[in-house]
Protein backbone atom coordinates (compact mmCIF):
# COMPACT_ATOMS: atom_id res chain seq x y z
CA UNK A 1 0.00 0.00 0.00
CA UNK A 2 0.96 3.20 -0.88
CA UNK A 3 1.89 5.90 2.03
CA UNK A 4 -0.07 9.20 1.15
CA UNK A 5 0.17 12.41 3.06
CA UNK A 6 -2.37 14.65 1.31
CA UNK A 7 -3.34 16.70 4.14
CA UNK A 8 -1.50 19.80 2.30
CA UNK A 9 -1.59 20.66 -1.34
CA UNK A 10 0.38 20.01 -4.19
CA UNK A 11 3.63 22.05 -4.38
CA UNK A 12 2.33 23.40 -7.99
CA UNK A 13 -0.76 25.00 -6.50
CA UNK A 14 1.36 26.26 -3.29
CA UNK A 15 4.09 28.07 -5.51
CA UNK A 16 1.55 29.81 -8.22
CA UNK A 17 -0.38 31.46 -4.99
CA UNK A 18 2.62 32.14 -2.94
CA UNK A 19 4.00 33.57 -6.03
CA UNK A 20 0.86 35.96 -6.75
CA UNK A 21 1.26 36.72 -3.40
CA UNK A 22 4.68 38.56 -3.61
CA UNK A 23 5.93 35.04 -0.80
CA UNK A 24 7.84 32.47 -0.67
CA UNK A 25 5.64 29.08 -1.09
CA UNK A 26 4.93 27.41 2.37
CA UNK A 27 4.28 23.53 3.12
CA UNK A 28 3.30 21.77 0.35
CA UNK A 29 2.76 17.93 -1.14
CA UNK A 30 5.37 16.85 -3.45
CA UNK A 31 6.20 13.21 -5.19
CA UNK A 32 8.51 10.85 -4.78
CA UNK A 33 10.41 9.55 -7.54
CA UNK A 34 12.98 7.47 -6.45
CA UNK A 35 13.78 5.72 -3.67
CA UNK A 36 17.00 3.43 -2.80
CA UNK A 37 19.78 2.11 -0.76
CA UNK A 38 23.39 3.64 -1.66
CA UNK A 39 26.43 1.43 -1.82
CA UNK A 40 26.91 -0.52 1.43
CA UNK A 41 23.30 0.29 2.94
CA UNK A 42 24.53 2.91 5.05
CA UNK A 43 22.35 5.60 3.73
CA UNK A 44 19.28 6.09 1.29
CA UNK A 45 18.75 8.32 -1.36
CA UNK A 46 15.40 9.70 -1.86
CA UNK A 47 14.39 11.92 -5.09
CA UNK A 48 11.47 13.93 -4.85
CA UNK A 49 10.23 16.10 -7.47
CA UNK A 50 9.17 19.94 -6.75
CA UNK A 51 10.29 22.47 -8.88
CA UNK A 52 10.58 24.97 -7.25
CA UNK A 53 13.05 23.41 -4.39
CA UNK A 54 14.93 22.05 -7.39
CA UNK A 55 15.60 24.83 -9.28
CA UNK A 56 15.71 28.13 -6.45
CA UNK A 57 18.12 25.53 -4.02
CA UNK A 58 21.71 26.96 -3.09
CA UNK A 59 24.67 24.53 -2.07
CA UNK A 60 24.24 24.63 1.47
CA UNK A 61 20.21 25.41 2.06
CA UNK A 62 17.84 22.65 3.08
CA UNK A 63 14.15 21.42 3.40
CA UNK A 64 12.68 19.92 6.20
CA UNK A 65 10.43 16.65 5.16
CA UNK A 66 7.83 15.74 7.57
CA UNK A 67 7.50 11.91 7.76
CA UNK A 68 4.13 9.87 7.04
CA UNK A 69 3.45 8.90 10.17
CA UNK A 70 1.27 11.13 12.24
CA UNK A 71 3.36 10.45 15.74
CA UNK A 72 6.26 12.04 14.30
CA UNK A 73 5.43 15.48 14.39
CA UNK A 74 8.09 17.76 13.57
CA UNK A 75 9.95 18.10 10.50
CA UNK A 76 13.44 16.73 9.51
CA UNK A 77 16.00 18.81 7.94
CA UNK A 78 17.93 17.08 4.64
CA UNK A 79 20.50 19.17 2.81
CA UNK A 80 19.67 19.37 -0.70
CA UNK A 81 22.21 17.50 -1.89
CA UNK A 82 21.62 17.92 -5.90
CA UNK A 83 19.31 18.97 -8.12
CA UNK A 84 18.09 17.40 -11.82
CA UNK A 85 15.17 20.03 -13.17
CA UNK A 86 11.98 19.57 -11.45
CA UNK A 87 13.74 16.87 -9.13
CA UNK A 88 15.99 17.20 -5.77
CA UNK A 89 18.24 14.18 -4.33
CA UNK A 90 18.14 13.91 -0.32
CA UNK A 91 20.66 11.70 0.83
CA UNK A 92 20.00 10.66 5.07
CA UNK A 93 20.16 7.79 7.34
CA UNK A 94 17.50 5.78 9.30
CA UNK A 95 18.15 6.83 13.18
CA UNK A 96 14.72 7.10 13.91
CA UNK A 97 10.91 6.40 13.94
CA UNK A 98 10.94 9.73 11.58
CA UNK A 99 14.11 8.32 9.14
CA UNK A 100 12.28 4.90 9.42
CA UNK A 101 8.64 5.85 7.81
CA UNK A 102 10.79 7.85 4.92
CA UNK A 103 12.45 5.13 4.13
CA UNK A 104 9.32 3.18 3.65
CA UNK A 105 8.37 5.56 0.77
CA UNK A 106 8.58 4.36 -2.91
CA UNK A 107 8.47 6.47 -6.35
CA UNK A 108 4.65 7.60 -6.69
CA UNK A 109 3.87 8.23 -2.96
CA UNK A 110 3.80 12.34 -1.72
CA UNK A 111 5.44 13.74 1.09
CA UNK A 112 4.96 17.22 2.49
CA UNK A 113 8.00 19.52 2.54
CA UNK A 114 8.96 22.94 3.07
CA UNK A 115 11.78 25.01 1.72
CA UNK A 116 14.49 25.68 0.37
CA UNK A 117 15.56 27.00 3.72
CA UNK A 118 19.01 28.44 5.46
CA UNK A 119 21.80 30.68 4.39
CA UNK A 120 24.12 28.87 1.96
CA UNK A 121 27.51 28.96 1.32
CA UNK A 122 29.11 31.46 -0.41
CA UNK A 123 30.46 30.31 -3.45
CA UNK A 124 31.35 33.79 -5.17
CA UNK A 125 35.49 33.70 -5.22
CA UNK A 126 37.27 32.14 -7.68
CA UNK A 127 40.28 29.38 -7.17
CA UNK A 128 39.85 25.79 -5.36
CA UNK A 129 37.09 24.99 -3.35
CA UNK A 130 37.73 21.88 -0.80
CA UNK A 131 34.83 20.09 0.13
CA UNK A 132 35.53 18.63 3.21
CA UNK A 133 32.79 16.58 5.08
CA UNK A 134 32.35 13.41 7.46
CA UNK A 135 29.37 11.37 7.41
CA UNK A 136 26.09 12.66 6.76
CA UNK A 137 27.18 16.03 6.20
CA UNK A 138 28.42 15.32 2.72
CA UNK A 139 25.15 16.35 1.08
CA UNK A 140 25.44 19.97 0.81
CA UNK A 141 28.82 19.31 -0.39
CA UNK A 142 27.32 17.42 -3.84
CA UNK A 143 25.55 20.33 -4.32
CA UNK A 144 28.58 22.94 -3.95
CA UNK A 145 30.40 20.58 -6.42
CA UNK A 146 27.50 20.29 -8.86
CA UNK A 147 27.34 23.95 -8.74
CA UNK A 148 31.03 24.85 -9.03
CA UNK A 149 30.99 22.23 -12.00
CA UNK A 150 29.50 25.04 -13.68
CA UNK A 151 32.35 27.51 -13.49
CA UNK A 152 35.52 27.53 -15.43
CA UNK A 153 37.08 29.81 -12.75
CA UNK A 154 36.80 27.01 -9.83
CA UNK A 155 37.61 23.52 -9.20
CA UNK A 156 35.92 21.28 -6.63
CA UNK A 157 38.20 19.26 -4.66
CA UNK A 158 35.92 16.59 -2.22
CA UNK A 159 37.43 15.34 0.89
CA UNK A 160 35.13 12.80 1.99
CA UNK A 161 35.43 11.05 5.68
CA UNK A 162 33.98 7.81 6.88
CA UNK A 163 32.93 5.37 9.54
CA UNK A 164 33.00 2.77 6.95
CA UNK A 165 31.43 2.77 3.35
CA UNK A 166 32.10 5.47 1.23
CA UNK A 167 28.55 5.99 0.05
CA UNK A 168 28.75 9.47 -1.11
CA UNK A 169 31.75 8.98 -3.42
CA UNK A 170 29.66 8.44 -6.60
CA UNK A 171 27.40 11.25 -6.00
CA UNK A 172 30.36 13.77 -5.37
CA UNK A 173 32.36 12.32 -7.85
CA UNK A 174 29.65 12.93 -11.03
CA UNK A 175 30.65 16.56 -10.22
CA UNK A 176 33.73 16.95 -8.53
CA UNK A 177 37.02 17.41 -10.26
CA UNK A 178 38.83 15.39 -7.73
CA UNK A 179 37.18 13.19 -4.94
CA UNK A 180 39.72 12.22 -2.26
CA UNK A 181 38.33 9.80 0.53
CA UNK A 182 39.01 7.87 3.50
CA UNK A 183 37.69 5.75 6.60
CA UNK A 184 38.42 5.58 9.99
CA UNK A 185 41.08 2.77 10.23
CA UNK A 186 43.07 4.45 7.84
CA UNK A 187 42.63 7.87 9.41
CA UNK A 188 40.03 11.02 8.95
CA UNK A 189 39.80 14.39 6.55
CA UNK A 190 42.83 16.04 8.39
CA UNK A 191 45.18 12.78 7.26
CA UNK A 192 43.73 13.80 3.83
CA UNK A 193 44.08 17.63 3.71
CA UNK A 194 47.88 16.78 5.10
CA UNK A 195 48.12 14.40 1.72
CA UNK A 196 46.71 17.19 -0.52
CA UNK A 197 48.44 20.25 1.27
CA UNK A 198 51.77 20.72 -1.32
CA UNK A 199 49.43 20.51 -4.12
CA UNK A 200 47.27 23.50 -2.35
CA UNK A 201 47.84 27.02 -2.90
CA UNK A 202 46.54 29.11 0.32
CA UNK A 203 46.17 32.28 -1.69
CA UNK A 204 43.59 30.62 -4.25
CA UNK A 205 41.86 28.16 -1.85
CA UNK A 206 39.13 27.89 -0.08
CA UNK A 207 37.29 25.45 2.39
CA UNK A 208 33.64 24.78 3.01
CA UNK A 209 33.16 22.12 5.57
CA UNK A 210 29.99 20.19 6.75
CA UNK A 211 29.84 17.08 9.52
CA UNK A 212 30.33 16.30 13.40
CA UNK A 213 31.08 18.78 15.17
CA UNK A 214 34.57 17.77 16.44
CA UNK A 215 35.45 17.02 12.96
CA UNK A 216 35.05 20.97 11.62
CA UNK A 217 36.43 21.76 14.65
CA UNK A 218 40.03 20.27 13.37
CA UNK A 219 38.85 21.52 9.59
CA UNK A 220 38.93 25.44 11.19
CA UNK A 221 42.05 24.79 13.06
CA UNK A 222 44.12 23.19 10.29
CA UNK A 223 42.49 26.23 7.85
CA UNK A 224 43.46 29.34 9.98
CA UNK A 225 47.00 27.96 10.64
CA UNK A 226 47.03 28.49 6.64
CA UNK A 227 45.56 31.13 6.14
CA UNK A 228 42.78 29.96 4.06
CA UNK A 229 38.88 31.23 4.62
CA UNK A 230 36.31 28.65 5.57
CA UNK A 231 32.63 28.23 6.18
CA UNK A 232 30.96 25.61 8.00
CA UNK A 233 27.32 24.06 7.87
CA UNK A 234 26.11 23.84 11.39
CA UNK A 235 24.10 20.46 11.99
CA UNK A 236 21.99 21.11 14.71
CA UNK A 237 17.77 19.12 15.77
CA UNK A 238 15.03 21.94 14.32
CA UNK A 239 11.70 22.20 15.69
CA UNK A 240 10.40 24.99 12.82
CA UNK A 241 13.13 25.45 10.45
CA UNK A 242 12.77 29.00 9.62
CA UNK A 243 13.67 30.74 13.11
CA UNK A 244 10.49 30.92 15.17
CA UNK A 245 10.52 28.36 17.92
CA UNK A 246 14.53 29.42 18.44
CA UNK A 247 15.72 25.64 19.00
CA UNK A 248 18.50 25.28 17.37
CA UNK A 249 20.14 28.52 18.36
CA UNK A 250 23.90 28.49 18.85
CA UNK A 251 26.76 30.72 20.45
CA UNK A 252 28.71 32.85 17.80
CA UNK A 253 30.86 35.39 18.42
CA UNK A 254 27.88 37.86 17.40
CA UNK A 255 25.85 36.24 20.27
CA UNK A 256 23.08 33.52 19.98
CA UNK A 257 22.51 32.56 16.45
CA UNK A 258 19.35 30.58 14.72
CA UNK A 259 21.09 27.69 13.29
CA UNK A 260 18.00 27.44 10.59
CA UNK A 261 17.69 31.26 9.94
CA UNK A 262 21.04 32.80 10.55
CA UNK A 263 22.81 29.74 9.42
CA UNK A 264 23.67 26.84 8.64
CA UNK A 265 26.57 28.20 6.90
CA UNK A 266 29.02 30.29 9.09
CA UNK A 267 32.26 31.04 8.84
CA UNK A 268 34.77 29.69 11.52
CA UNK A 269 35.35 33.45 12.78
CA UNK A 270 31.81 34.12 13.75
CA UNK A 271 32.05 30.74 15.47
CA UNK A 272 34.97 31.66 17.15
CA UNK A 273 36.66 28.28 15.86
CA UNK A 274 40.10 29.79 14.13
CA UNK A 275 41.87 30.17 17.52
CA UNK A 276 40.82 26.28 18.13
Amino acid sequence: MSIQTTQFRPTEQVVAQAQAEGKRPGRRTAKVSAALSLEGGAARLLTVRDPYAARTASAGQFVNLYAPDPSAMLPRPFGVARTDGDELDLVYQVIGRGTAALARLKPGDEVDLLGPLGRPYDLSRPGDYLLVGGGLGVPPLIAAAQALSQRADARAIAVFGYQNERFADPLVAASADRTLSISEPEGDVITLLDRFEPQLDPARSAIISCGPTAMMKAVAAWAAARSIPAQFSLEERMGCGYGACVACAVDTVDGRLKVCADGPVFTGEQLGWTNA
